[in-house]
This record gives C-alpha cells, structure tokens and sequence, in this order.
C-alpha cells in the first residue's frame, strides 16, 4: 500500500507542482501562525473547516446532536477541577456558589480529570470553525480565560492542570499513578485548537508557558529517568510540543518533543519490523503522529517510514470489518481475529488517532488508498458511535454476535472516547476536500459547501449517499484558468459513469486513484457520477467461514431484537462507569447468527433504502443505523 515513494518520484512531484510545501494537516490559511514551516514535500493539503460547510444529512445530524450536548455542560464545571487545583474561587466571585460537578474520570478523586475540559477546548474551536456560530468562541474563550487564571494562580513555572504536579513527580519516579501526561496533551492540544481555529491569542500564551515549564521540569533528567517515565501512558503530547515549536519557533520545544521518544516502541516501525504484539493500542497510536509531525517539520525521512509502515499494518493487517483495531483496547495477532470478536472491540479513540494519521499521510501522498480506510472507519465506526436518541456515545463497538452498543452519559462516564467524541462529530468537514496548486480532491461523498477564496473557487456536493449511488457536484463559482477535478475512484465501486452538464465523460483511470477532469470551469457546471456498489462478503482474516457484509463501503448488520437487554440504559447503576470492560451483555442462548448458502444467495433489498434481508427473515441495515437492540456483523456460514 503507502510504501516508500521513491526520491525520483518525490523530486518529480516537486518539479510539477504538485507538490505544496504547506503545513499538511494544518491549512494554507493557517501559514501566518506557523514560524516553522514543515520540510517534507506535500501532494495535497487540506482546506480550513472555515471553507467547508455541512449540508443536511446524516453526518450534520450527528454534528448537531454533538453541539447540542457541549453546550449543555456549564463552563464553571469544566474548570471546577482546575481552580480547586490552584485554591481559585469557583463561580460568583465575592458570593456563595455551587458548581455542578463532573463525574466519573473528570471526579476530584480520580487522576485523569481535566482531560475531558481540554478535548472541549479542542471541539469548541472546531465547531466554531465547522459552523461560525459565534457561542462555540465565546465558551472557548471563556475556558481560556479561566485556565489563564488558574495558570496563573498555580505559580511563575506556567504548569496548569486540574491535577497537582506531585503526580507528574510519582510519574517521574515510576510511582503508580494513571496518566498525566496524558492529560496534560489533551489540554495542551486543546489550547493550540483554540489558537488555530478561534483565533485566541491568549490560548496560546497559556500553551507556551505549559511547554516551558515542561521543558524545564523535563530537559535536566537523565535517559534513565525519562525511559522510566515514558513507560506509562503520556498521548500524544510530543507532538503538541512538536506543534507548539513550529507555531513559536522556540528549539526547547523541539528538544522537548525528541525526549518523549520511546525506542522500543518506534525504531521496529523504522525498520519495517511489525513488534505490536499486544501492546495498549491508544498508547502506541499518537506516538506515531508525533513522527509524522517530526517529519513535516524536520524532514526526517525515517519518521516517515515509521508512520507509513504503521498505517499500512493498521488498515492492511490489524483491522476488523469496520475500520475498527483492537480488543479490549490492545493489539493481537491477527491471524486469531476471530477469537476477538467481543463487546470490547474498537475502542473509539484508536479510529479517532488514526484518522488524524491518515490526513497526514494523504497530504504526503494523496494516495487513494488512504481514503478508502479513512471513508470505512468513519462511516462503520465513527458515524455510528453516536447514539442519534439520545447523543451519547460509545466507548467500544462490539462485535461479539448478540451485543449491543453501550453509551455514556450525560455526566457521569466522561471516559476518553468520549472526550474524542465530542472531536469526532465536530470535525467531519475536515477531509471531505483537499486540493493541489492545479485543483480540488473529492475524497468523501458527504452533503457539503466547499469555498476556496483564494482561488475563487466553490463547489456544491449533494447526495443521500450512500442510500443512493448518485452523487452531484456543482460548481457555484470559478476562476478564468483552466483547473482540475479529482474524483475518487474508489476500490469498491465497479465502473462508475461520469456526466458533465448531462454529457458521458470517458473515465480512463482504474479503482483506487482518482478520476482528473480538466477543464475551464463555469458557474453553473454539473458533475453526475454514478458510484456502482454491490453487496459482498468479506472473511475474518483467520477464518473463511465468519464473515461480514458490506455494501460498498458500509458495513452491514443483522438486527436480532432487545431480548433481555437492560433498561431504560447499560450504565443505570453508577457502579458500572467504569466497569465496562467486563460488562454483561446477558445473550440470549441459541442465538442464531449464522447464514446458510441460500441466504447469502438470497438476501434481498427490501426498500429504497439500504436495508435488506436474508431468507430467513433477519433484516440487515448499516451498522451506523443500529442502536439499542442486539446485532450480528460477523456471521458464521454454513
């Protein structure tokens, strides 16, 4: 798949512009806030969520639904750890306040809290960027004046957190302790969102002091001491201190980045060596997209090495059906997939990290392939995380045949997918387009606005896709030049049909790249392509006779009812927050889950939607589409 493009190949691209040196992940319009610019080549870069509008449709349903449940949570609560913290008064100053309190991991008793405040940081600048609406600045902006009094009320050394220092202390030891480095990423990265995408200056006045203060408590250890500290879980926040070093240009943030280096982990990668074996999934992933921000900004080709090989292990070896990797949160053999088909697979949080990895990659390579991966785990994965009654959402998606989707609540499990989540559904826009100095990708088949001011360029993206096979593209502004149209060609559509204006288009490339159109475009252009899909069947990588279904990107599952499913939620007992690794999904003995030759032969579209069902009566819709009620995605044939 992504290996090793060639130095000829890289220096063609250079020389015919399609190469842009850019920020890759970050936007062109974001070139002013970055002092270091990055020192790879790029094929593609990615358009601002500003330029990117959701039009109505299954993905702006979720957007909202998402909107709905961050703005419900008070700000004074997302800051309630933090200022008790630092001994700051918490709500009216000069007067009696209670403050909600958050429960579950954000608790004052449990040592990741405050993670939850810096993923809201991060998806009130991207909502705020995803829609304009001005409430999304004004309560990020509200949590950055509050962490910037907190900050400041902790002391000279700019350490901030909801948590006191002694835990990265016990850390630096190798004390138990859960993981504050962690935590302190998401805050981090949060901020350096704020900074991007809502325009605040003081976010990132807050986000260099916590990197200094980093780098000073960081930068007089020994390898021994680091090597010790690294041990435990600490994100991705190598590559936020990578980030805050390209935005200030400050070489202490760049040294400070290169300590959080695990060897044992990364130099295998390097060497194309797949040592996975069972290690903590989420652990291992932002490790890797701190080296592919190493190699944006420095150049360093075996960082690229190591992000391509992991990608191509991932999406080539190492997922299930849905784009989902894991069980119970760690890596396994995959040639024993299907003995890991249990309630515990996919946590949620793996898809959201590696969908960041692959915008890195398709900026490098513009490689269809990537896209493909990228288009199964959000639609089987990530779209279907939320749960559209109630806005909820999982931790993992199961695939043990007769579980059911598990959701949090509105205050009380603030677990890590969620913190992701609320990301996830902000940011759907992000990779819908792309483009090149010569035109615009269509990467995803999304209802959607594109408008590239700097080229005077807007495009308008409608369909029910992927209900339907149809998807329109109108141009609703161009420049006078000549410019190109990549459509993607994806691997599981079979001779699509291409009309401009109502005319056939002779479609010359093959599945898996993209169909170029190049032509001067005008206001009032049409494009129609047909995308052909079919349904199939797709074999557990250890066992031919467990096999899942899919209807050309989108995986499909059997409803099997509610029979003996709790009520009226999973997690109406708060003791079982934090018990969901051995949640009891009481499945109903006898469950048949399994398809005889004539049902696959025989299994039937049923209405103009995508739903079908077998002869024996099971009827199978997307996996997206399923909620409180048990499923089957793996079947066992006969």
């Amino acid at each position: 798949m992504m290996r090793k493009i060639s130095l000829i190949l890289l220096v063609f691209l250079f020389i015919s512009g399609f190469a842009a040196l850019g920020q890759s992940v970050y936007p062109g319009l974001f070139s002013n806030k970055f002092k270091v610019g990055v020192k790879s080549v790029m094929k593609t870069q990615c358009f601002d969520l500003r330029e990117v509008r959701l039009l109505s449709g299954r993905f702006y349903d979720n957007m909202k639904r998402d909107s709905a449940w961050m703005m419900s949570i008070p700000v004074n609560s997302l800051l309630h750890s933090f200022r008790n913290n630092a001994g700051v008064l918490s709500g009216n100053e000069g007067g009696y306040y209670v403050t909600k309190k958050l429960g579950g991991w954000e608790s004052l008793d449990c040592d990741l809290r405050g993670h939850i405040t810096g993923h809201l940081l991060s998806a009130n600048a991207l909502m705020y960027a995803a829609t304009g609406s001005a409430a999304f600045k004004l309560k990020g902006d509200s949590l950055v004046s509050g962490l910037a009094e907190v900050q400041q009320a902790l002391g000279v050394s700019g350490y901030l957190s909801a948590f006191p220092e002694e835990l990265i202390n016990r850390n630096i030891q190798g004390k138990s302790v859960w993981a504050p480095w962690y935590t302190l990423h998401k805050i981090l990265s949060g901020l350096i969102d704020q900074y991007l995408y809502a325009d605040n200056q003081t976010a990132l006045a807050v986000a260099e002091k916590m990197c200094d203060w980093a780098y000073t408590k960081v930068s007089s250890l020994d390898q021994k001491s680091i090597q010790k500290m690294i041990k435990n879980e600490y994100g991705g926040i190598n590559e936020s201190f990578y980030n805050v070093y390209a935005l200030t240009g400050n070489t202490h943030f760049l040294k400070l980045a290169q300590l959080f280096y695990k060897a044992d982990n990364i130099d295998p990668l390097k060497s194309e060596k797949d040592e996975l074996g069972t290690l903590h999934a989420n652990t291992f992933i932002p490790k890797v997209l701190a080296e592919a921000r190493n190699y944006e900004l420095t150049g360093d080709v075996k960082s690229k090495n190591c992000a391509e090989y992991f990608l191509y292990l991932m999406t080539g070896k190492y997922s299930f059906v849905t784009g989902e990797v894991g069980d119970h949160e760690h890596f396994f053999n995959p040639q024993t997939q299907s003995q890991h088909l249990t309630g515990y697979d996919g946590e949620n949080c793996c898809t959201y990290n590696l969908l960041k990895l692959c915008k890195h990659l398709f900026c490098w390579n513009g490689n269809e392939e990537v896209m493909d991966y990228y288009e199964c785990a959000l639609y089987n994965h990530i779209l279907g995380q939320q749960d559209p009654a109630s806005g909820m959402v999982c931790y993992f998606t199961p695939l043990l045949s007769g579980a059911y989707k598990v959701y949090s609540t509105p205050n009380d499990s603030y677990w890590c997918c969620v913190g992701s989540g609320f990301e996830n559904h902000a940011k759907y826009a992000e990779s819908i387009y792309s483009h090149n100095d010569n035109g615009i990708y269509v990467n995803l088949f999304i209802p959607s606005v594109l408008n590239w001011k700097e080229k005077g360029i807007a495009l308008r993206q409608t369909s029910d896709f992927p209900q339907h096979d149809i998807i329109k593209i109108n141009v609703t502004e161009s420049s006078s030049i000549p410019w190109i149209l990549y459509l993607r060609y994806p691997e599981w559509a079979k001779h699509p049909s291409v009309r401009i204006n109502g005319k056939s288009f002779a479609v010359k490339q093959s599945a898996g790249s993209y169909i170029c159109i190049n032509r001067k475009w005008k206001k009032g252009d049409e494009v129609t392509v047909c995308y052909p899909m079919r349904l199939e069947m797709v074999a557990s990588a250890d066992d031919p006779h467990r096999v899942a279904l899919k209807y050309g990107p989108v995986v499909l599952a059997g409803e099997l009812g509610s029979s003996n499913m709790p009520a009226p939620a999973p997690f109406s007992d708060p003791k079982l927050y934090n018990d969901y690794y051995r949640y009891d999904f009481h499945i109903p003995e006898g469950l048949d889950t399994s398809l005889s030759k004539s049902d696959l032969k025989s299994i039937k579209k049923i209405s103009d939607k995508l739903e079908f069902v077998t002869e024996s009566g099971v009827k199978i819709k997307p996996l997206y589409d399923i909620h409180h009620e048990r499923y089957v995605v793996y079947w066992t044939t006969k």
